[in-house]
């Protein structure tokens, strides 16, 4: 009986993506390593325009990941380890300015890139 209860319980862990060497709770995206920004759209918007969503693609985002406005994390929704949607305010391109932005996952920061308030 207890042998058993042991193989059930192997069965279990192994069905549930303990057993997987690609099961890495916490770690952006699949395999783990540093995450990365290829594009923001939009990249650009006028200054005072309204708020809006910002699809931010890269590789390597976690169900944590958060993007980062000029240095300040903006509410975040998690599409996919390659994609994810941020909430930029009106107040955030209220003024033309330069804008780094980045996101953080599992603790790494990705590459930053500017986005054009004109």
């Amino acid at each position: 009986m207890e042998r058993i209860s042991l193989c059930l319980l192997a069965l279990v862990l192994v069905g549930c993506g303990y057993g997987s060497r690609n099961y890495n709770p916490g770690m952006p995206g699949t395999g783990g390593g540093t995450p990365a920004i290829s594009s923001l759209t939009p990249n650009t918007v006028a200054a005072g325009s309204m708020a809006f969503a910002m699809t931010v693609n890269g590789n390597r985002f976690g169900t944590d990941a958060v993007v980062y406005w000029n240095a300040q994390p903006i509410a975040t929704m998690y599409v996919s380890s390659n994609q994810v949607v941020a909430n930029v305010s009106a107040a955030d391109v209220a003024m033309a300015s330069t804008i780094p932005v980045y996101v953080r996952t599992a603790g790494m920061n990705s590459n930053s890139m500017n986005f054009t308030i004109q």
